[in-house]
């Protein structure tokens, strides 16, 4: 502009240079050189698997669902139930495990109940025969992802954690519920169900190097458990009561042979007063109960499953088409939860 004012013309050459300058790239060493984007690293992924007995179906649907999502969990840490469903799918045997779920009828329940009189009304050798028919002498250390199961040691209350050795012996141990199956030898020490010491095992699976952490808790639907009543005494009785565990004393042990009678009688309740199977079952819910609301409001999940279980029961293991349907429902419904958790997890993963 200044040299048209003053009258002054540009050299053609220079008008072309000006010119190519303005249309062509610049060269290749001045180039802008592509900023590389930072690929963020996923979490490590752990995946702790509550005890609650035939509810623990819901964990097959609810591992199914994280899979599906692209989430599948680097660590695994079951207590009872949640051992036997988190070992199978450590093993690779979660396909063979639903199947043998899905196939459960009353009828069978009852044949794979081997009732005796020893430390527990169970032996449990049908059900570790099942497992070792599908797991074989698979050790825990060899499997992937990496996994433990949690279990009470008898006499000391200690919970232990159960990361080498056989799987299948592991999984007995782990799922042990105390006056029902007798209770497991290993390494010298007697171990029964993990659930009455961590129901479930979020520090577990923390403490395996999990670096977010998804649990999968099965007793939350529970509504109405550790309320306190101040005021009670002695008046009218209700003229309803509330039946609870009739199913095991009158559905399970009655068809028994030989024993049958005996074992009702043991069992059944006497002048409305509830049953030993009532007893027992109400006993480990309620410690249960209360020792997992202890633990997880210490050390809280990142990722809290709740799966509406309220309707299933402790033994209603042929119910499991609906139990594992529930657990599915459960984990889609905090997916979009847990994506929004990794995303907002510091850049050094």
């Amino acid at each position: 502009m200044l040299q048209e004012l003053l009258g002054i013309r540009t050299p053609a050459r220079a008008e072309g240079a000006a010119s190519a300058a303005a249309t062509d790239p610049l060269p290749a060493e001045t180039a802008m050189v592509p900023v590389p984007t930072l690929k963020r690293k996923r979490p490590r992924i752990g995946l702790a698997l509550g005890g609650g007995a035939a509810r623990g179906w819901a964990h097959i649907g609810a591992i199914r669902a994280l899979e599906r999502a692209g989430y599948a969990p680097e660590v695994v840490v079951g207590t009872s139930i949640g051992a036997v469903v988190g070992g199978c799918y450590a093993a690779g045997k979660l396909d063979e495990l639903e199947k043998f779920a899905r196939s459960l009828t009353k009828s069978r329940v009852l044949w794979l109940m081997d009732f005796h009189i020893g430390s527990g009304l169970i032996s449990g050798d049908r059900l570790k025969r099942l497992l070792e028919r599908d797991i074989g002498d698979l050790l825990i250390e060899d499997v992937s992802p990496r996994f433990a199961a949690v279990a009470t040691e008898l006499r000391t209350g200690h919970e232990i954690w159960l990361t080498r050795g056989r799987l299948v012996e592991a999984l007995q141990a782990s799922y042990a519920l105390p006056g029902i199956f007798d209770p497991v030898r290993l390494g010298g020490r007697w171990l029964f169900d993990g659930a009455l010491v961590n129901p479930v095992p979020v520090t577990t699976t923390r403490a395996l190097s999990a670096e977010l952490v998804i649990a999968v808790n099965l007793n939350a639907d529970l509504v109405g458990r550790g309320a306190l009543i101040p005021d009670h005494g002695g008046g009218a009785e209700p003229q309803a009561e509330e039946e609870m565990a009739e199913t095991i004393a009158e559905g399970l042990f009655s068809p028994v042979m030989g024993a049958a009678s005996r074992l009702k009688r043991i069992v059944r309740r006497s002048a409305g007063a509830p049953g030993l199977a009532t007893v027992m079952v109400d006993a480990f819910n309620i410690t249960q109960d209360r020792i997992a609301r202890s633990r997880l409001a210490g050390d809280p999940p990142d990722i809290h499953v709740k799966p509406r279980l309220g309707r299933v029961g402790l033994f209603d293991f042929h119910r499991a088409e609906e139990a594992i349907t529930l657990g599915e429902d459960a984990m889609n419904q905090c997916l979009a939860d847990l994506e929004m958790t990794i995303e907002s997890l510091p850049g050094g993963y």
